[in-house]
């Protein structure tokens, strides 16, 4: 990735999105400098115009910006940065700084995809996820099968509440089975695009 900073006096707008949500969080610049920086150390880093310093995003608030990708524009002169906020994003306490939420519900699925895949790599104590990976395939399809069932007989009853719950329960079951066979929840999206086209 070869930057043009001369361009802009030394200094590159970046445009820090959500990896998740692909939200737009914050613009910020960033010199060589900060952009070694932040390659380095994973966390986003900018250069400030008005305190003329580098800083790291979450330096004093601990609402780091985790990177997970950096790339340039087809001039070279921007740069897109993904990350993954531990936090509000705004000075202000926003989500964003842009007075934005960065909630899109449907991006969570991708999110709890990655918290359960982490679960299955590290085995935390006291977490029912682990419990559910070491009690191996046979239990996790089980679990499935059951919440397939309840759904079913709420699908036919008439609270909302409780359907969507015995929906939930059925989706989260699906991903750790999914995750015990090394897929994901991305997978079945493929699967179905292909289907749809």
């Amino acid at each position: 990735m070869d930057i043009d900073f001369e361009k802009g006096g030394g200094l590159v707008p970046v445009i820090v999105q959500d990896s998740v949500t692909m939200q737009v969080l914050m613009l910020a610049w960033m010199n060589r400098e900060a952009l070694e920086k932040t390659k380095s150390t994973g966390k986003a880093t900018f250069f400030s115009r008005t305190r003329n310093k580098l800083w790291v995003k979450g330096e004093t608030s601990g609402n780091w910006l985790n990177v997970v990708s950096i790339k340039a524009d087809c001039d070279s002169d921007t740069i897109l940065l993904k990350a993954e906020p531990s936090g509000p994003v705004c000075h202000t306490g926003s989500d964003t700084c842009f007075g934005e939420k960065d909630r899109d519900n449907i991006w969570f699925l991708q999110k709890l995809d990655k918290i359960i895949g982490d679960r299955k790599l590290k085995l935390p104590e006291n977490s029912y996820t682990t419990a559910l990976f070491k009690a191996g395939v046979d239990k996790i399809a089980q679990k499935v099968g059951e919440e397939a069932v309840e759904l079913i007989i709420e699908a036919v009853g008439k609270r909302d509440k409780e359907f969507l719950d015995e929906a939930a329960d059925l989706l989260y079951h699906l991903m750790v089975l999914l995750k015990h066979r090394d897929h994901s929840i991305n997978d079945l999206a493929w699967v179905l695009e292909e289907r749809h086209k």
